[in-house]
């Protein structure tokens, strides 16, 4: 089954949307709001409901390595890809944010600023699209990694085992992640400025 998704292709030679890559990025958005539900459920103070929920953004964080691996690999890129690909990781990381500053054990002011980042910079490649894609950069791909890393810290229960722990690292990781997101964002309007005075598709890296 896999061997035919990853094989499937148009009369042209284009990978056909369906294929295995795009049904990983399918299935981390189906596991957005199955991680959001888990992690409601008793208030987020139920251990196992909050490990739950914990190995769903778990397994949706993996699938984001994975559908890009392939896609690469197998010359799997479609538009849909590259529409779905980064509206699943927003909702993904939005949504954890959300839900853990609602239940009160992560700060407002860090949802607000890391959202408010991905709403500037999505507005931004709108205004830039016509001069050329900006793709990511590695510090871009930091601050996703920073910031999955510190969800899941904050995702899992706290027993006596994470305890000790937990909130220091949680508060640490996620500190460092919201100043990474705050510069790659001013990185990405600056490289927006620098693309604009140059001209089309001379926009250089960022995220």
């Amino acid at each position: 089954m896999t061997s035919w998704l990853v094989a499937r292709r148009h009369a042209d030679g284009t990978a056909s949307a369906w294929n295995v890559a795009n049904a990983l990025t399918v299935l981390r958005v189906l596991l957005v709001p199955l991680m959001g539900a888990l992690l409601l459920v008793e208030g987020g103070q139920d251990a196992g409901w909050r490990l739950a929920a914990f190995a769903a953004f778990a397994v949706a964080i993996a699938t984001d390595k994975v559908d890009g691996d392939l896609a690469r690999r197998h010359d799997l890129v479609t538009d849909f890809g590259k529409l779905v690909d980064p509206i699943a990781d927003k909702a993904l990381i939005g949504t954890a944010l959300v839900l853990l500053s609602a239940l009160g054990e992560l700060p407002w002011w860090i949802t607000v600023v890391v959202l408010g980042r991905e709403l500037g910079v999505t507005l931004l490649r709108l205004v830039v699209i016509r001069r050329g894609v900006i793709p990511a950069s590695r510090g871009g791909k930091a601050k996703t990694v920073l910031q999955s890393l510190a969800i899941g810290v904050y995702l899992l229960p706290t027993v006596d085992a994470v305890a000790a722990w937990k909130p220091g690292l949680g508060l640490g990781l996620v500190l460092v992640a919201t100043l990474v997101t705050v510069v790659t964002g001013l990185d990405y309007l600056a490289s927006a400025v620098r693309g604009r005075r140059l001209g089309p598709r001379t926009l250089p890296p960022t995220s």
